[in-house]
């Protein structure tokens, strides 16, 4: 092998990589906000984990976080501002990848 194909082979392995922590970043934050919403709709316990998964699941919709959004902003109403969803978003994104370090 050649320092090229050696190169390429680790750069390959580095997207990889990347992309599955990014994929599991986005998971946890999209479970942690269906906790989050969860709460706000009053549900706990085995309810609030099972919505969490349902919010976990909207993701597979179309690629971004739009179906996400749309899922938790449609349940919540007008109980929580659409700043207010996105900001917690982007919160639940830093905790995600903070746990997910952690855990590696």
């Amino acid at each position: 092998m050649t320092t090229f194909d050696d190169r390429e082979n680790a750069f390959e392995s580095k997207y990889a990589h990347d992309e599955e922590m990014r994929f599991k970043a986005e998971a946890r934050r999209n479970k942690l906000l269906g906790l989050w919403a969860a709460e706000h709709l009053g549900k706990t316990g085995d309810a609030a984990a099972a919505y969490a998964k349902e919010v976990v699941a909207s993701d597979f919709e179309e690629a971004g976080d739009e179906d996400v959004y749309r899922k938790v902003s449609g349940d919540l109403g007008n109980k929580v501002t659409e700043a207010v969803i996105r900001a917690k978003m982007a919160e639940l994104m830093i905790e995600a990848k903070r746990q997910i370090m952690k855990e590696v």
